[in-house]
């Protein structure tokens, strides 16, 4: 059998590549580059970032598969592919602004005159938005959510926290906040609350950095006292936000795969093997080593391959079942893999951190341990990832199937 890597990249797509390659050699500077810790970056990098995104945006880059009406380039998803490969090898600055969960809720339940408010400056990277969602008593339960809102004429007063809200860093602010409240506390669960746009800012509006271990300050803390947000800013019925919420959450938990997946620690950690000497012997003929560099590698192509698989059902409008969460729950579970092989093969080494003399990667094995004490958490535990897989392939007590997402609503794909 021939294991040869065959160049499949036609002529269009090769010179698409090089445009691509030579914009951003001219737009970002060598002083906008990604740093190894998160916790290094500053208001200062996140500005840039804002204007970055809006040039890719100018571009249709940003977001190159929705389509033009909504601030998109119109592409393909091997473009796409492209400009997150170019995007990656050129590591330019990344800073959560708006997750791309945000959109898939605006894209289906909203008006067209939501999407042309909403929609169309948050493809375009004029503007930015948060994922508001966990709160200090709810995050797995998002359905035991305490925000609530009442009706004032046609605005709505919204009264409640957040924690855990990730994006942004320091004292960076978003133009608007995506999140629920519960519109109706007489109602039954899931048939109680809408979705809403919050703008930020806003009286009684307050938003204060944390400061953790995992990520710095790209954290934040929500407090809204009698916030008043307009009637046009709810997203659905208002009654309906558990399911505008489920199309986010379909997204967020990888129903719509990747287009160029990687992994970075796997990446490193055969780099460490073929060139780390000990006692004149390259790492890697051990094989004990060499079996765990193996395995990483492995891993690192399953997940790929099950996230453009994916992408590819995602993007020809096809429905995408247990397909997201397979490759959900894999992820979760092999990055903690990938973790542990990173620690076993290069042991204390692993530990030190970027300012340490002799950290391998300057410090990426260290940042990445602290990372997945606590991100694995995010978009609801494993668990809860695995039981909602359960019952998309049939094995559980109950039986669900995916929500309606921008697909299979026949709307932009994006």
């Amino acid at each position: 059998m021939d294991f040869a890597i065959v160049d499949t990249e036609t002529r269009d797509q090769k010179q698409f590549r090089q445009e691509v390659r030579d914009w951003l050699e001219k737009n970002v500077p060598e002083d906008r580059k990604q740093p190894v810790d998160s916790r290094d970056l500053d208001s200062d990098d996140y500005q840039w970032v804002l204007a970055f995104r809006r040039a890719l945006g100018k571009k249709g880059w940003l977001y190159p598969t929705f389509p033009k009406e909504y601030g998109g380039g119109g592409l393909t998803g091997d473009h796409e592919s492209i400009i997150e490969e170019e995007i990656t090898r050129s590591n330019a600055l990344r800073i959560g602004v708006t997750p791309q969960m945000v959109f898939p809720g605006i894209q289906v339940w909203g008006t067209e005159e939501q999407r042309q408010r909403f929609l169309k400056p948050l493809v375009t990277g004029e503007k930015a938005c948060w994922y508001k969602m966990t709160e200090p008593q709810s995050g797995a339960d998002l359905a035991g959510i305490q925000t609530h809102a009442v009706r004032d004429g046609d605005d709505w007063l919204i009264t409640g926290q957040n924690v855990f809200i990730s994006s942004g860093t320091g004292d960076d602010r978003p133009d608007w906040l995506y999140g629920l409240a519960i519109t109706d506390p007489n109602a039954p669960r899931h048939r109680n609350m809408g979705m809403f746009m919050i703008p930020f800012p806003s009286p009684g509006l307050e938003i204060r950095s944390m400061n953790l271990l995992t990520n710095g300050d790209e954290s934040h803390f929500i407090f809204l006292d009698n916030v008043r947000v307009p009637g046009d800013h709810l997203i659905g019925g208002d009654h309906q936000g558990w399911q505008v919420g489920s199309t986010s959450r379909e997204v967020e938990h990888g129903g719509a795969g990747r287009a160029a997946p990687r992994d970075p620690v796997m990446e490193n950690l055969v780099e460490y093997a073929k060139t780390t000497k000990v006692n004149g012997v390259t790492l890697g003929k051990n094989p004990v080593v060499q079996q765990a560099t193996m395995d990483a590698y492995t891993d690192a192509h399953v997940q790929a391959l099950m996230l453009k698989r994916t992408y590819w059902l995602y993007h020809n409008r096809m429905e995408v079942q247990h397909e997201g969460h397979m490759a959900n729950v894999h992820g979760r579970d092999s990055s903690l893999r990938q973790t542990l092989r990173a620690r076993e093969v290069m042991k204390m080494y692993s530990l030190l951190g970027t300012k340490e003399p002799g950290a391998p990667h300057g410090g990426a094995e260290e940042v990445d341990q602290r990372q997945k004490a606590g991100q694995n958490h995010a978009g609801g535990s494993t668990n809860i990832i695995r039981v909602i897989l359960a019952r998309r392939i049939g094995i559980s007590r109950t039986e669900e199937r995916a929500p309606v997402t921008p697909a299979t609503a026949g709307q932009i794909t994006g």
